[in-house]
């Protein structure tokens, strides 16, 4: 499936190719603090298939417990998050945070991972395939 989006200020554009049923509910801490919100959904989009058409994104390194840097993109203009990459070697996939798609409404979330870190009061979604980790 092709998807359009960019930052809120339009300063950003991009065009990906991406698979409908791979959206993913990410609980994870980093997640919740980088998008200030109880969890972030998620899509991947190969390098391939994945085209910045306008502007260039300002990126911070987030490094894991594993010492693995994740180079996290945004617009600088107004802060709008974009995708995460590695920081480090190939970057042969982008996670697409789902706000920015145009086309977010027909990506249901397919799974939840990270659910360990999930806040208590979201309830259980037991339709939902859960991993306690990512």
């Amino acid at each position: 499936m092709q998807v359009h989006g960019g930052c809120h200020c339009g300063a950003i554009r991009f065009e990906a190719e991406v698979d409908p049923d791979g959206a993913s509910i990410c609980h994870c801490t980093d997640c919740q603090v980088l998008s200030a919100s109880a969890f972030r959904v998620n899509i991947a989009a190969k390098a391939d298939g994945f085209r910045l058409l306008q502007g260039e994104p300002k990126e911070y390194v987030k490094y894991g417990d594993s010492g693995r840097g994740r180079a996290q993109a945004f617009c600088a203009e107004c802060g709008c998050q974009l995708y995460a990459t590695n920081a480090e070697g190939a970057r042969d996939v982008f996670m697409l945070r789902a706000g920015v798609i145009e086309e977010r409404a027909q990506l249901a979330p397919a799974r939840q991972i990270w659910r360990r870190s999930a806040m208590p009061w979201l309830g259980d979604w037991p339709d939902l395939p859960a991993k306690e980790q990512g």
